[in-house]
């Protein structure tokens, strides 16, 4: 089994920082993407940003103020986020691509969520 651990939610005010972690453990072959979504109540799911092959991809909202990052020894991403604006206020989900064998394809995995409150 594979599990995805997120920390680092908080509440901040607007202008400030935050750091999230996602760390992947169990049966671990190989990750290919990993990224961070976010969803807000009575609103769809949407990337954030992902790390994949050695590239970043960023939603055009956050450019400029998140940074991803991945140490592929710890099977960990990151999220740096900067000059947070209350319009990022959401639940923030990390997202996996595993593949737990040799012989087996990639399964999505997602963490349980970690809330970001950020107060005007």
């Amino acid at each position: 089994q594979v599990q995805l651990v997120e920390s680092g939610g908080d509440l901040v005010q607007a202008g400030g920082s935050l750091r999230l972690s996602c760390a992947a453990s169990g049966n671990i072959f190989s990750i290919n993407f990993m990224g961070w979504y976010r969803q807000v109540p009575g609103k769809q799911r949407e990337l954030v940003a992902a790390v994949a092959g050695g590239s970043a991809n960023y939603a055009d909202s956050v450019k400029d103020r998140f940074t991803i990052s991945r140490d592929g020894a710890k099977n960990t991403v990151y999220l740096q986020m900067s000059s947070l604006k209350p319009e990022d206020t959401a639940v923030y989900y990390c997202s996996a691509h595993i593949t737990s064998s040799y012989y087996s394809g990639p399964v999505n995995y997602w963490g349980q969520g970690t809330q970001v409150t950020v107060s005007s």
